[in-house]
């Protein structure tokens, strides 16, 4: 009998019960579906990430106080970090190679009134360089400059979600004053907005001064840096740079040979990685726990393959009667499995993907995330092949045990 013949049997056989089949498929639509979504989401979720450190400059380099988490012997002590210092910074300013900027940061919290109006946020001391660092663009007004750092001035940049906390619509901020933390502090810039990052949280409510404002006004019993932020010369120089900042950060803390830093030095292609592997992971993980309806569309399939092969014994052996081969009938059963699951799968990938779609248009359209997610060919072909590998694999037994029945019990079979 020729494939042509098995399948319009198959066909034939799935039609003659259409809710059964479809129950049968549900496991397998369910199952598909959710993989598709899963993938789409961790793949949406690494490429936003990725888009987002990636708006910084491609050569920024993070250096980090405290030992690393893998090489750190015993735990975390509060001081571990303090350790980057004032002076780590003008070494590193003086004596580097590879960098063309570089700028500290420091924390605090703010308590920013305006008029009546007032807004709690984080306040970012940074340098005049920061902005081109991190991807930070200065829309209205300007930095401030680098004799306003020298002199702990009292004056901000602030982000769009300020304006609009502290400020009447159409207002211009800049040249107003507002007090931070009940220090008077000079508007000089606004940021470009950025919206919200993948957590949700608003990268335009911040507030940027000069870092030596902030630890002197703000933080006068702070004397170390959280953070300094770097760009090597350009991409090829990240290597050399990463390795020219460690070595002054070594002679400078006094670090022999062999022993544990008290700092990290992180390039954003490190971060990038990362981001990659855990994220990676993360979808692994979540699409392996949807793949369990898979399994239980797969038991369906085998289960009502069972039920099929037991009501048609009569009409197998009469087939066998008249001349079908052993492996004619098990072809057919098999035909059967695959249809059942392929069609499923067809339809799982048609709901996931839409499904994926319809959450990017209302990300995209009606909140602030720019959620990038997709769903990349390699899933679909993925999900077909998962759902033919389904058919055959749930369905052989059911399909043997068609083909081994004797001809003459079949037919004696009420």
């Amino acid at each position: 009998m020729n494939i042509t013949n098995l399948f319009k049997i198959a066909m034939k056989a799935i039609g003659a019960n259409k809710m059964r089949s479809f129950l049968t498929m549900l496991g397998i639509i369910i199952g598909v579906s959710s993989v598709i979504i899963m993938l789409a989401l961790g793949h949406g979720a690494k490429e936003t990430i990725k888009q987002d450190i990636q708006e910084t400059d491609p050569g920024t380099i993070m250096i980090i106080p405290g030992p690393d988490y893998e090489t750190l012997e015993g735990d975390w002590l509060p001081e571990y970090s303090q350790t980057l210092k004032p002076a780590d910074y003008q070494s590193i300013l003086e004596q580097n190679k590879y960098l063309k900027s570089l700028s500290p940061m420091v924390f605090s919290d703010g308590q920013l009134v305006c008029g009546n109006n007032n807004h709690s946020t984080t306040v970012y001391g940074v340098n005049d360089q920061y902005p081109a660092i991190s991807g930070q663009v200065v829309e209205k007004g300007s930095i401030f400059t680098e004799e306003e750092i020298h002199s702990s001035a009292k004056v901000c940049v602030i982000g769009k979600s300020i304006v609009d906390k502290l400020y009447d619509k159409d207002a211009d901020p800049i040249g107003t004053v507002i007090r931070i933390n009940n220090i008077p502090v000079a508007v000089v810039g606004v940021l470009k907005s950025k919206g919200k990052d993948i957590t949700g949280r608003d990268q335009d409510d911040l507030v940027l001064m000069p870092y030596t404002t902030v630890m002197k006004r703000m933080n006068p019993w702070q004397n170390y840096y959280n953070m300094i932020y770097a760009t090597a010369e350009n991409e090829k120089m990240i290597d050399l740079a990463m390795k020219d900042v460690t070595e002054i950060l070594r002679a400078n803390h006094k670090i022999k040979e062999g022993d544990m830093q008290d700092f990290n030095v992180r390039s954003l292609e490190q971060a990038v990685s990362m981001v990659d592997s855990v994220m990676g992971a993360l979808t692994l993980l979540l699409s392996c726990i949807a793949g369990i309806s898979l399994l239980v569309g797969g038991i369906g399939i085998m289960n009502i393959m069972y039920v099929s092969v037991t009501e048609r014994t009569r009409e197998i052996g009469l087939r066998m009667s008249v001349g079908a081969r052993t492996r004619d009938i098990m072809n057919q059963f098999l035909i059967e499995a695959i249809l059942i699951s392929v069609t499923g799968g067809l339809i799982g990938v048609l709901i996931g993907a839409s499904i994926a779609y319809f959450a990017r248009f209302i990300l995209m359209n009606f909140t602030e995330h720019h959620f990038l997610i997709a769903v990349e060919p390699w899933t679909v072909l993925l999900a077909f092949a998962i759902c033919t590998i389904t058919g055959v694999f749930f369905g052989w037994y059911p399909a043997k045990k068609a083909a081994n029945l004797d001809p003459i019990d079949a037919l004696r079979y009420e």
